[in-house]
């Protein structure tokens, strides 16, 4: 059998592209599901590290350094298989997308608790001049800046996310790479595995490319 047989069989991977298009569907659908959660639940914890009472405060930070240091992996089998030991049964789908949604709000309560910092105390100080609340000086005047400061950083958070659905097939999750396995044993052959691969290249590495992009963008403007 030749290499291109082996690793670039295009009957294979004909015959196993509809599954391979039906676990890219569940890898959107996760990765979706888990920023969608983990970006809002990480700007909620980022408040709370900054500006929480000082329990609170040391919870947020006992939370983000915790889930920092664990794996996605381990994070994922304590969820899907220690819980039940205690009664709680979630299916593949919930597990999966609490246990990445998470350790990304992990990651991002860190993004924006450094974006936030970043704004200088004099936008606090002004505000506070114009007799502003605290929570309006957040909202409309410090989390319009850090947001912007924080889009690099955010978006290659959702690339690692994207690329840590992977995992999910250790959860029984028919995801891309959940299926590309399943097709390998099945057909005996490498090349789903391979067509798998080049899927998440052909829509990661476009992301790659924005993250640069938007790096550069922001370092022209702090610079000026």
């Amino acid at each position: 059998m030749t290499l291109l047989d082996t690793f670039f069989n295009l009957e294979v991977l004909g015959s196993a592209f509809p599954a391979l298009m039906r676990g890219v569907i569940n890898t959107f659908l996760l990765g979706f599901a888990a920023i969608g959660v983990g970006i809002p639940a990480g700007l909620v914890v980022g408040l709370l590290r900054l500006y929480g009472p000082k329990p609170v405060r040391s919870l947020a930070v006992f939370y983000i350094d915790i889930l920092r240091a664990t794996p996605m992996l381990v994070v994922l089998m304590l969820i899907y298989f220690a819980l039940p030991f205690v009664g709680i049964r979630l299916s593949s789908w919930t597990c999966a997308i609490l246990a990445f949604a998470l350790v990304m709000a992990a990651y991002m309560a860190e993004v924006f608790r450094s974006g936030i910092e970043g704004i200088g105390k004099g936008q606090f100080e002004a505000a506070a001049a114009l007799g502003l609340p605290f929570v309006i000086t957040l909202r409309k005047v410090i989390l319009p800046q850090a947001v912007r400061v924080v889009i690099p950083p955010t978006t290659n958070n959702c690339v690692s996310m994207f690329k840590d659905t992977s995992l999910a097939s250790t959860v029984a999750l028919a995801e891309l790479m959940k299926e590309g396995l399943d097709a390998q044993a099945l057909y005996a052959n490498p090349t789903p595995l391979i067509g798998a691969a080049l899927i998440y290249v052909a829509f990661l590495w476009p992301m790659v490319r924005l993250v640069a992009m938007l790096e550069r963008k922001f370092s022209r403007q702090t610079q000026r």
